[in-house]
């Protein structure tokens, strides 16, 4: 009877830690941008917001389909306007004292050149 508690305690502790490290991905979101180059943390793209202001976003992952079609890793396509599709992940995780820390990662899931 003992062990099957501890099981159960467990298990339950088990699936309050996977709860901790919960990965909360957003609907995909489509922006028209031009490409500006890649860095060691990312992909980056100038966009236009709502307010008309130059924005750069930066993406930090990409589908390994879009890389073979789109080499953003040379310049060869830097100043390249494209529509970009993507999704964001919010990562939650718990850091040394026990507090929660939500960091956002976007990643490129299709890419098209517009003219």
């Amino acid at each position: 009877m003992k062990s099957k508690n501890i099981i159960q305690i467990v298990m339950v502790a088990f699936f309050m830690l996977t709860l901790s490290s919960f990965k909360n991905i957003q609907n995909a979101k489509t922006i028209t941008a031009v490409f500006d180059g890649a860095e060691d943390y990312g992909y980056n793209f100038i966009f236009t917001n709502d307010d008309e202001d130059e924005r750069t976003i930066t993406f930090q992952n990409i589908n390994n389909d879009v890389l073979k079609s789109f080499d953003l890793n040379s310049d060869a396509l830097i100043g390249t306007k494209m529509k970009v599709t993507y999704t964001t992940e919010i990562l939650v995780e718990e850091d040394e004292d026990g507090f929660e820390i939500e960091t956002e990662a976007s990643t490129i899931t299709k890419l098209e050149k517009v003219k």
